[in-house]
């Protein structure tokens, strides 16, 4: 088996401590992390590597940042979701490793939706789909992990009502999710539970871990090859409970090794 994991650390160097005894702990194969906060040269490689990980890394000072960590060889073939050679932000890195290719993407939040940051969503998201089709066609086993920041459907959010007009759930960003999901990609935490509340992010505020008052936004999306390997998958509630921990917490699937 492969076990691959999404995380949003929310800075790595604040929750560095967590996320060493995540991987000692949990010791998934391949993690794909965002909101990592540093740019390249300060990425803690080191600390991680001590742990038997190789790594890569996109990042950018104090926002956005996303990584690959890997417990075989790792080749990088983009540090930036293609579509727009202007956009800065570092939200998207794909590699080779083994015999799947990941990607770790931190989707924009959209946030306040009467902003350019909600058009910049969209259009992100259309580059996405626009590039998850290019990856079907290769027909790897592709897997695409990260903080979308999309509660897929009303299932996804503890109060749905109150959050109805915020960009992670409003009806322009789930359609544009349903359009790259309806690509042919398999929702790995979906195709092993229709239960609602099954959350990935709690705010810091207003006591929403402990009254579990959540959503959830982070995925692993499967390309039919992944999915075929696909035989368990998760949500490791536990270092949401830790001392300052990610508003996030990690998600997981294991694949069947290629035959």
């Amino acid at each position: 088996m492969i076990k691959i994991a999404t995380w949003n650390v929310n800075s790595i160097k604040a929750r560095l401590p967590n996320l060493l005894a995540w991987l000692a702990d949990a010791a998934p194969d391949v993690v794909l992390l965002q909101e990592t906060k540093v740019v390249d040269d300060a990425f803690p490689a080191a600390d991680i590597e001590d742990l038997g990980y190789n790594c890569a890394a996109a990042g950018q000072k104090t926002y956005n940042g996303v990584a690959v960590l890997s417990k075989r060889p790792i080749d990088v073939l983009e540090r930036a979701l293609p579509g727009d050679p202007d956009d800065a932000q570092a939200r998207y890195i794909e590699a080779f490793t083994g015999d799947v290719r990941v990607a770790s993407i931190y989707l924009p939040n959209g946030n306040p939706v009467d902003t350019d940051k909600f058009a910049y969503k969209l259009a992100w998201m259309e580059r996405l789909h626009r590039h998850v089709r290019e990856l079907l066609a290769s027909e790897d086993a592709v897997v695409l992990g990260g903080d979308y920041n999309v509660a897929p459907d009303d299932d996804d959010v503890y109060d749905p009502a109150r959050w109805r007009d915020d960009a992670l759930c409003r009806p322009q960003s789930r359609a544009a999710l349903r359009k790259i999901v309806f690509l042919g990609l398999t929702d790995a935490i979906r195709a092993f539970s229709e239960e609602r509340g099954r959350y990935t992010w709690w705010d810091y505020r207003s006591g929403a871990w402990p009254q579990d008052k959540g959503l959830r936004i982070d995925h692993l999306l499967l390309s039919p090859q992944a999915a075929d390997r696909l035989r368990a998958a998760g949500i490791d509630r536990t270092p949401r409970g830790w001392d300052q921990p990610s508003d996030h917490t990690p998600v997981w699937c294991a694949l069947e090794e290629a035959s």
